[in-house]
Parts: structure tokens; sequence; C-alpha cells
């Protein structure tokens, strides 16, 4: 076989997507206007809470989270990256349910919203002309692209 049309394969990193979906968690639980509490995002994950106070001292470990008796919030980085996967995934959603019609698969969404790139969500969000809200009317952070 001719190694340069050899199909590459790719092999994502669990960790890294397990990191993301904390810092979207708690970026939602936030924007839902709750206090993020261990048992609000074992609960949102479906995990329990010792492993819940694992990843958060984790997550603190490498500066994407404040842990401590008074709770989580997500620092400047954190921040940045719940933002960007709940972005993903809204925009995922607008597309399979107004530019495709197809049925929102949540397990779909969220195996994707992992790999997508900036220039990749800028494109889908200028494609789909900047949805402000996702079919489950929250809303969409707004990317670059929607500035100018």
């Amino acid at each position: 076989m001719d190694s340069l049309n050899d199909e590459v394969l790719f092999v994502g990193t669990a960790e890294a997507e397990h990191v993301e979906m904390y810092l979207k968690a708690i970026w939602h639980i936030r924007e839902k206007g709750n206090d993020v509490k261990i048992s609000t995002i074992a609960n949102m994950l479906h995990v329990r809470q010792p492993s819940v106070v694992q990843m958060l001292k984790k997550l603190a470990g490498k500066d994407l989270v404040n842990y401590n008796k008074a709770g989580v919030t997500l620092t400047e980085s954190g921040e940045k990256t719940g933002s960007t996967m709940m972005r993903n995934s809204r925009l995922l959603e607008v597309l399979m349910d107004n530019a495709l019609k197809v049925e929102i698969d949540e397990e779909m969404v969220c195996g994707m919203e992992h790999h997508m790139n900036k220039q990749f969500t800028d494109a889908l969000c200028t494609m789909l002309n900047h949805p402000r809200k996702c079919p489950h009317s929250h809303n969409i952070p707004l990317g670059e692209c929607c500035e100018q």
C-alpha cells in the first residue's frame, strides 16, 4: 500500500476530554446562577463525589480552577476552556437541529466537541450565521468571528 494514501487514524486523549468535561460542567453550573458544589458537579457528570474532589485538586494544580472550602471557581484559563467547550457543543446542536434537520444526539455532540479547533468552530459559526441561542434556548458564547 502506498503510505501517502494510507488513512490516518487519530486516538484522542481521554484525560484531556475528562478535564474539558469538568470545566464545561463548572462553567454551565455557574451560567445557571448556581453555586458550584462538589455534589452538583458529581450529579451533572454522573460520578462519585470523591472522584470530583480528586479531579478538582488536579485542575487546581494545572491552574484551571480555584478550589477551597469557599467553593470552586474557574481561573481565566479554565473559563476559556469551559466557554470553548460550551460554544462547540451548542454550535453542534444548532448544526444538527437547524441545518441537518436530525435529532440532536448529545453523545455524538460530546464526542465531537473536544476535537474542534478554533478555525473549525469559527467556520461552523459563520456558516450557521452566528446563532446566539442553541435549540435549548441557552446562549452560545461569542467567538471572534461573531465580533467582525
